[in-house]
């Protein structure tokens, strides 16, 4: 039996402790954190639950007991956390985005390798049955190699989002949507299509000035092997409607889910190959659904890969490769130009001092409320409906 810490309880411990308690004889939670141990207290009683609360994470820390933590707090603790939790031999499950810095990455692996411990970063997309699909359906290589992938990550948030104390600012959020909402997709495009040579970017806020943060930025990936994609992040997009589309030299297909494949008539004018859409569909129809989705699926990753029972899926290189999109953007944006990959030490983005040096400014934080009453969150489409 697995014991299970949870560091901070805002909205988001919500789904880990539901995700948790879906494999009550695998795991169980024994300890929440909280510097708000008044957060701590309510969700113990709001799942009906006698575990320790803790206000001290280090202290907590102390209990041999634990076996795995999850981390639940502002991207600008994650690193902090993980590296301390790893360091007290504990399994760490962190929330996206995995830290505010490459950087930061960088010693948190040292650190989940120095300890030989899991690192995990929440990536609760790829655990969804559209996407490990289309992941199969690329893998196949059915449509052809992928000339161009289309990443729509569109959420719709209001100007009270920013309000909050931590979110807006560059030093305790690290970004604005980029970074912490299409951060899923962005991980996704990274999984299914690889890591690009190069980005040019641009990004703006056109509907928060209570952020220092962007609100929306439209990024280009180049590949070595000439091709394209594009990713749109975005908090002000109303209906949300995101969507991944790969194009491949034989055919298209997406999340959600469809499917189109052209043959070229004798003028170059397409006409449609319904056998080959048959025979994507035929293989997308036959893949059998994940037991679990979302963060369940991704927790009962974890805590199979703890007992050796499966190989970790996203891992803390995984989590790196996403915030070095992330930065690549931001500096490209930020200081208007091309970025080659890898980024390494010497990007004047690559500490979270030279984010907080060059990120392009735009708007002073006007407000800053403690906590919201209402604690409900959206966490994006399953990617279900066409």
């Amino acid at each position: 039996m697995l014991n299970i810490a949870i560091i901070g309880t805002g909205a988001i411990a919500n789904t880990h402790v539901k995700g948790y308690q879906q494999f009550p004889e695998t795991c169980r939670i024994v300890a929440f954190c909280d510097i708000y141990v008044e957060k701590a207290a309510m969700m113990n009683e709001e799942f009906g639950l006698e575990v320790a609360v803790y206000q001290d994470y280090k202290e907590m820390l102390k209990n041999e007991n634990i076996d795995l933590v999850s981390i639940c707090t502002p991207p600008y603790t994650h690193a902090e956390l993980s590296i301390a939790s790893l360091d007290a031999g504990k399994h760490v499950l962190v929330e996206k985005p995995m830290a505010s810095s490459l950087e930061e990455c960088d010693r948190m692996n040292e650190a989940a390798e120095r300890n030989g411990k899991i690192l995990s970063v929440i990536a609760q997309n790829r655990f969804t049955n559209p996407m490990m699909k289309l992941k199969h359906i690329l893998d196949t290589g059915l449509m052809g190699p992928i000339v161009h992938s289309q990443i729509d990550s569109f959420w719709w948030r209001g100007h009270s989002y920013y309000d909050l104390w931590w979110r807006g600012t560059w030093e305790k959020e690290g970004g604005g949507c980029t970074l912490n909402h299409a951060v899923h997709h962005i991980d996704i495009c990274q999984w299914m299509r690889g890591m690009p040579s190069e980005i040019t970017a641009v990004m703006s806020n056109t509907s928060h000035d209570n952020a220092e943060v962007e609100d929306i930025s439209i990024a280009i990936f180049s590949y070595q092997d000439g091709t394209l994609g594009q990713i749109t992040s975005s908090v002000i997009h109303h209906g949300e409607e995101q969507q991944v589309i790969f194009q491949g030299k034989r055919a298209r297909v997406s999340a959600p889910w469809k499917v189109k494949a052209s043959l070229s008539m004798e003028n170059g004018f397409p006409q449609e190959d319904t056998k080959l859409e048959e025979e994507i569909q035929n293989v997308y129809n036959q893949m059998e659904d994940l037991s679990y989705e979302g963060h369940a699926g991704q927790i009962y990753n974890v805590l199979s890969a703890i007992e050796g029972k499966t190989g970790l899926l996203v891992d803390g290189r995984q989590g790196r490769q996403t915030l070095e999109l992330i930065t690549a953007i931001y500096q490209s944006s930020s200081l208007g130009e091309k970025v080659q990959l890898p980024l390494d030490p010497l990007s004047p983005f690559y500490t979270r001092e030279g984010v907080l040096k060059n990120a392009r400014h735009f708007f002073e934080k006007k407000t800053s409320v403690e906590n919201f009453a209402e604690n409900k969150i959206t966490t994006g489409t399953f990617y279900n409906e066409n």
